[in-house]
């Protein structure tokens, strides 16, 4: 007897915080210029946002941030890694991948980060806070900035 396959996944049920976070991962898994305008469908109007360049409040400016994304690089690509839920919040581990436009352009970099998600009683994000660390994702990978970047790590270290 062939062994057997394992059951479908089902999604999880609506209303739930395992539902919000699979539709915000579905979101930025697939996030396209286009496709920017449908994060009032899942983050609530005055809902904050924070990463090592922005910290910005309301959707308007939430947008701004992904639109420029979208100007400045190419092909940029979230990669959601994992995920721990607890209540209405969660942490999600992800990879970001990307070209640069204007320096080594063709070439995919790749920034590891985190981020904490809170969720309202709607279901709603309100807090969205990125953790990744600037100078080694990006600065050290840089042409004449990562030289200082790596040198100066190196002079902490001892």
């Amino acid at each position: 007897m062939p062994p057997s396959s394992p059951p479908p996944q089902q999604p999880p049920p609506p209303g739930t915080p395992e539902e919000a976070v699979a539709r915000v991962v579905a979101f930025y898994e697939n996030l396209t210029p286009a496709g920017v305008a449908a994060l009032r469908t899942l983050y609530a109007p005055g809902a904050r946002f924070k990463d090592p360049f922005n910290e910005v409040q309301g959707l308007p400016a939430i947008e701004r941030i992904f639109e420029h994304m979208f100007e400045s690089l190419e092909q940029p690509r979230f990669v959601v890694t994992g995920q721990v839920v607890q209540g209405a919040q969660c942490f999600l581990t992800w990879d970001f991948q990307f070209s640069l436009r204007r320096l080594r352009r063709g070439a995919v970099q790749t920034v590891h980060g985190a981020s904490h998600l809170v969720w309202d009683a709607q279901g709603l994000v309100v807090l969205h806070r990125d953790y990744w660390d600037a100078a080694e994702e990006l600065y050290e990978k840089l042409p004449l900035l990562g030289a200082l970047m790596r040198w100066l790590k190196q002079r902490a270290r001892g």
